[in-house]
């Protein structure tokens, strides 16, 4: 069962309701509603000692709630419940590689013209100083003058961030990108 939200002003009726919540294996969540008609919403919510599925309710505009069932049909999700949690796990990665001490995995992708001088070889330097971070690589010849490389990488945020922006703005290097996510070890299923 998902959550079931009733508007209730808070009083002895609440606490009576909340009983029989109770008695059928559910319990009250409160949260405060703030503006002119203030009031405390109480969400029924089922929680499951086996599975660890916490069910809570978010509250949205009408229209916002709209693209997200749009979005959630269109990446082919089953449920809101699933687009939700991919979106609280991106969220927790993209904060995560904020904080340096957090383990990440990523890519950084380099486009560079192989013909300027000593591009390659100050590339291949800054790899082999980083060694073990960079899990593997892959190069690809574009057309006759650019090259496209990607490095797996795995490591401290902080480090990784700092071989990036190295990678990145070495002389000869066109364009550039770190992408992120996470090695998985912290992110629930």
């Amino acid at each position: 069962m998902s959550g079931f939200p009733w508007e209730l002003q808070p009083s002895r009726t609440a606490g009576l309701f909340a009983e029989r919540l109770r008695h059928h294996g559910l319990r009250l969540s409160p949260s405060r509603l703030d503006g002119p008609q203030s009031s405390v919403k109480l969400i029924a919510v089922r929680t499951s000692k086996t599975d660890g599925v916490v069910r809570f309710t978010v509250s949205a505009p009408r229209a916002l709630a709209k693209q997200l069932d749009q979005m959630s049909r269109e990446k082919g999700y089953d449920n809101r419940s699933l687009a939700v949690a991919d979106m609280i796990r991106a969220g927790l990665v993209e904060h995560r590689q904020n904080l340096g001490n957090q383990e990440i995995a990523g890519t950084i992708t380099l486009v560079y013209d192989h013909h300027k001088q000593h591009v390659q070889a100050t590339l291949t330097d800054i790899q082999h100083d980083h060694h073990e971070v960079i899990i593997a690589t892959l190069h690809v010849h574009l057309d006759h003058h650019n090259c496209l490389e990607v490095l797996a990488v795995r490591g401290k945020a902080g480090t990784i961030k700092k071989i990036a922006d190295e990678l990145i703005a070495s002389k000869g290097v066109k364009h550039g990108k770190l992408t992120v996510t996470s090695s998985g070890k912290d992110l629930p299923g």
